[in-house]
């Protein structure tokens, strides 16, 4: 991977859906460091403390769910990852193993919806950190500089998008080695505003409300990865190691957010004002307690982390829209990607009032679906005792299927089931969730169960169980099948 890409000239990558040859796969399992670590090494990470802590918890609550939310979640993504070294193909091509050939272009759909917010969501905190940071050294900060930043952002994303897999290692492992050195300098320079009586004495919260921030990590941080977990290690080869595989990835995506995180809940625990401050602009606010001479590297260094996460979620996402049926080129993909993107900034920086509440909204209510296809997708690669046959994955007429009915029926039943046990305050054309707590003794939307967020692990949970008792002989007798060596159909 980057010793793969060190030596060659770059030009647009021209895979798609279709599978990596065995002479294109090469590295090794510890090469996934650098494109997880940098796509996790954003300033955003520190702004999560405050985010945490909005549930009403305690220091040492908010800790213990951030970590295990973290670390729990990029687990998810590392079993995920080990599906890419065996099949060789982007994770929503895979995915058709457990929901057929057309059947996967439902949750394809909800990958896509998931990775287009998530890239927006990142471009729209770039700008608006640069603008802060920009109008705070006196060199602007109004529209015209909110409009120079998001060119200057959205440039930089979508032309390492297209540009595909070799520019994004090279850039990934810039984006390492600069934010992680800033960022520990950021945190040097702010310790100073830490103080800990003010954090210890925060009043601790309920269980329900530990569990609800819990569940918000997750899908703040790994269910926001899972579905693009294996566009990495698909070029990997073969012999690489799983366990290699499945470490690598949940280590080197979670080290920088568990350290980020920490911090940043020493910080907004001990700043009334920095915690509200945060809910409206997460990055700019931290630029708030920094000297005046690092606010340039701190634009650096937000920016960066920050664009090192929507590079991959663009690259994904122009995969994903692929895999729903758009029959057009990646790098084009890419390219559709980057106007929604665009238009979506626009919305947030220039229109919406609030970034937190809708923030919040859309991880739950995303997580719910894709949380059940995580279940059903870790289901089908433990199942499986076999590489996938890579020919089927593209034929309705394979041992895949086109539209099998159980894990259709498994995906729509799990977020069915998640979004009545979820409530979401931040949107009212959502108010209709939540529609389960009340028959099933929970409290009802005001109970306290109520902001939980108990859906996401009833749909991871459903998604699971349910595809390991009702499909194994279906997997058993796809694997009895003989390889296929070619074909003329089209997915």
């Amino acid at each position: 991977m980057t010793s793969a890409t060190g030596g060659r000239q770059l030009t647009i990558e021209t895979h798609g859906l279709d599978v990596i040859g065995d002479s294109e796969r090469k590295g090794r399992p510890r090469q996934l460091f650098w494109p997880w670590f940098g796509a996790n090494v954003s300033i955003l990470g520190l702004s999560y403390g405050a985010f945490v802590l909005g549930f009403g918890i305690s220091f040492w609550q908010a800790l213990i769910a951030g970590v295990v939310g973290i670390v729990f979640s990029f687990l998810l993504c590392g079993f995920v990852a080990v599906a890419g070294k065996r099949g060789s193909a982007p994770t929503m091509v895979l995915s058709r193993a457990a929901f057929g050939i057309r059947g996967n272009r439902l949750p394809s759909a909800i990958s896509w919806i998931l990775t287009v917010g998530w890239e927006t969501v990142l471009t729209a905190l770039a700008t608006l950190a640069t603008a802060t940071v920009l109008g705070r050294l006196g060199w602007g900060g109004g529209t015209s500089t909110k409009i120079i930043a998001l060119v200057v952002v959205t440039a930089l994303i979508i032309v390492a998008g297209v540009m595909g897999f070799d520019l994004i290692m090279r850039l990934q492992t810039v984006i390492t080695v600069v934010t992680g050195v800033l960022t520990v300098v950021y945190i040097v320079l702010v310790s100073g505003h830490i103080h800990w009586a003010t954090v210890s004495a925060i009043p601790g919260g309920s269980s329900q409300e530990l569990i609800g921030a819990l569940v918000f990590m997750m899908t703040g941080f790994g269910l926001g990865w899972v579905n693009a977990a294996a566009d990495y290690s698909r070029y990997l080869p073969r012999r690489a190691s799983g366990s290699g595989v499945i470490a690598w990835t949940t280590f080197g995506s979670s080290v920088a957010p568990i350290v980020l995180l920490l911090f940043g809940l020493l910080l907004a625990g001990s700043s009334k004002d920095l915690n509200t401050a945060i809910a409206g602009d997460p990055i700019g606010a931290l630029a708030a307690v920094l000297p005046t001479w690092f606010l340039v590297p701190f634009v650096i260094v937000a920016v960066l982390g920050l664009v090192g996460g929507a590079v991959l979620d663009i690259y994904s996402s122009g995969l994903a829209l692929l895999a729903a049926g758009l029959r057009v080129p990646r790098y084009a993909a890419a390219l559709v990607d980057g106007v929604i993107m665009i238009v979506g900034t626009v919305y947030i920086v220039f229109i919406a009032d609030d970034f937190l509440g809708p923030f919040q909204g859309f991880l739950i209510t995303l997580g719910v679906p894709i949380a059940a296809w995580c279940g059903i997708m870790l289901a089908d690669i433990a199942l499986r005792r076999r590489d996938y046959d890579e020919a089927d994955l593209f034929r309705p007429s394979g041992r895949y299927g086109n539209i099998p009915a159980v894990p259709v029926a498994v995906i729509l039943a799990g977020t069915a089931i998640g979004w009545g046990l979820v409530t979401n305050t931040y949107a009212g054309w959502l108010s209709w969730q939540g529609y389960l707590l009340e028959p099933l003794g929970l409290g009802g939307r005001k109970g306290a169960w109520a902001g939980a967020n108990l859906g996401v692990l009833a749909a991871l949970a459903v998604g699971f169980v349910v595809t390991l008792l009702l499909t194994r002989r279906r997997v058993r007798a796809q694997e009895s099948l003989s390889p296929v060596t070619a074909t003329k159909e089209v997915a």
